[in-house]
């Protein structure tokens, strides 16, 4: 199935005093680009849980939230005594060496430095981690059903616009008639002037026509456009497809440039120039597909 890189999913559970929240949000990126929020006390699960998401988002500019919030009121705090010692005894020592007084409100000063105060709060434990885990699997089912129904929009955006490719296809074919009709007239025109003409090579004049005729022939892009457009709609609902999809469109805008190119007419470049528009949009559009 078919999935937009674009997504969001959020779920959460209460362990003892503390409400945890885990989000995941997603844009379209070619590579993953996977950014963690964690509190310090889930640091040092930091690597295990960038690889289970890593399985889960193959592509996209990954957000990846965890917040903890506690519900009651934190009492544990302490201070470090032996912290707040070894910060005055460097200050009376930088004082010294820079032949200054020491500030009036050492200990104001002191209390602001990092590491000051302590909690005695206990470490997290396997239960925590597993109730975690599974909030992060909630989580991931709600990301990955919001990308499932962006992407069957896309799928349905950029479907529509190969359909009217197509049809502008089928537009072609009676200006063309017309556009070869001009084309004999054009040339019947030239080899009656050229046979009143004393001047008159007949060897260069069948070389010129094959040219002509090879150069004008359309009939090929037309059939291999036909033929591109069609893997395209067989080839979105496989999964991961994304980056296959953007090389079929480069062969279909291969296709269209060489018809514009051929055409020398202008009511086929015109439609041709609605093809690139349509053309162009789908391209927009698979950058959000994964």
């Amino acid at each position: 199935m078919i999935r937009s890189m674009t997504g969001f999913g959020k779920s959460g559970f209460q362990f003892e005093n503390k409400n945890i929240t885990f989000e995941i949000k997603a844009l379209n990126s070619k590579q993953l680009d996977l950014s963690m929020r964690l509190s310090n006390d889930l640091k040092p699960y930091e690597y295990e849980l960038r690889n289970k998401i890593s399985t889960k988002v193959q592509r996209g500019k990954v957000d990846v939230a965890i917040f903890i919030e506690n519900t009651i009121e934190k009492s544990s705090a302490q201070i470090d005594f032996e912290t707040v010692k070894a910060y005055h005894a460097q200050l009376e020592d930088l004082t010294y060496r820079l032949a200054i007084k020491m500030p009036d409100d050492i200990l104001g000063l002191v209390t602001r430095f990092p590491g000051i105060f302590s909690s005695a709060e206990e470490p997290l434990g396997d239960s925590f981690l597993a109730s975690l885990y599974e909030a992060a699997e909630a989580a991931f089912l709600q990301f990955d059903a919001f990308r499932l129904q962006e992407g069957l929009n896309l799928k349905n955006e950029v479907i529509g616009r190969i359909e009217l490719i197509m049809n502008l296809l089928t537009q072609v074919e009676p200006y063309e008639i017309q556009r070869k009709e001009a084309i004999k007239t054009r040339l019947t025109k030239n080899l009656n002037e050229l046979l009143d003409s004393s001047k008159f090579d007949e060897n260069r004049f069948e070389q010129e026509l094959i040219y002509y005729l090879e150069k004008l022939d359309i009939t090929e892009e037309k059939v291999r456009l036909k033929q591109h457009c069609d893997y395209f709609i067989e080839t979105i609902d496989e999964d991961n497809s994304g980056k296959k999809l953007g090389f079929i469109t480069q062969e279909i805008g291969r296709e269209i440039n060489t018809l514009g190119s051929k055409a020398n007419d202008a009511a086929i470049q015109r439609i041709v120039v609605q093809m690139k528009d349509e053309l162009e949009k789908i391209k927009e559009q698979l950058f959000n597909i994964l």
